[in-house]
């Protein structure tokens, strides 16, 4: 295999089994990282993984419920095991449920902060206890447009993905000197299964959001997962490696 942007690095990648985490999981491999890829469908897992060794760098997929903190640790716990070190950590497992101020009930509020915030602080605790043992690493988290302020259905979302800026600037102010560092990718309104999935829920059909979300991004389309790859691979890479606390902006012009 050719030498990679990504060669020998070891990648953790939290909901690696959909969207734009699995593309880049995918990505990494290509680019000659050895891939943790951590989720719910097994199936799913253990073919990305097998794909990516078939491609011939290294893989491995490690059933994570992110809910359940013992999994997240888990997660990192199998990785070291496996690879010896740990080099980067894409947080991009989350959910997006309708979550108005006004109406959101205290299950579905516990849930988007369970998913989107506290286990990616208990991921990042794990990221920064093996980065620290393996000479230091990237952090990504995976923001969105709607951590400024959010659209009116999204309230228990947009403060979940505001309070990752913080806790990216807080990795990125005391954890440089360990030469571990964190910066935040604003994800726009990308076409995601979970996104298509979510929206069918509500009867739209794809074409109909495709449609919709066209008439409403400044640049007229919508995001594919794959649009992502490039930034996230320059972020792993030690060509960004005195990037961090800093907010990469991919949105089609969205800014909510």
């Amino acid at each position: 295999m050719s030498m990679g942007r990504l060669t020998d690095k070891v990648i953790v990648v939290s909901g690696g089994t959909k969207g734009v985490g699995c593309a880049f999981a995918k990505a990494a491999g290509a680019q000659g990282a050895k891939v943790v890829l951590g989720g719910r469908d097994e199936k799913a897992g253990h073919r990305i993984a097998e794909s990516i060794c078939s491609s011939g760098s290294d893989a491995v997929f490690v059933r994570t419920d992110i809910k359940r903190i013992a999994d997240c640790r888990n997660l990192f716990d199998e990785a070291y095991k496996r690879f010896k070190h740990i080099d980067g950590f894409f947080n991009y497992a989350g959910v997006t449920p309708v979550s108005p101020l006004d109406t959101c009930d205290e299950a579905t509020f516990d849930e988007v902060m369970t998913v989107n915030f506290k286990a990616a602080f208990f991921c990042c605790q794990q990221a920064v206890k093996y980065m620290r043992m393996s000479g230091g690493g990237s952090i990504v988290l995976t923001g969105s447009a709607h951590a400024w302020g959010g659209e009116k259905d999204r309230a228990a979302y947009a403060c979940s993905k505001g309070v990752l800026i913080t806790l990216s600037e807080h990795i990125a102010k005391n954890y440089a000197s360990e030469k571990i560092r964190c910066n935040y990718l604003t994800l726009g309104w990308t076409a995601t299964e979970g996104e298509l999935a979510l929206r069918s829920a509500l009867g739209e059909s794809e074409e109909e959001l495709r449609r919709r979300a066209a008439a409403h991004l400044p640049m007229g389309k919508m995001p594919e997962p794959m649009d992502y790859i490039a930034a996230l691979i320059y972020l792993m890479s030690d060509e960004s490696k005195i990037m961090t606390g800093s907010i990469f902006r991919m949105t089609a012009g969205e800014y909510i």
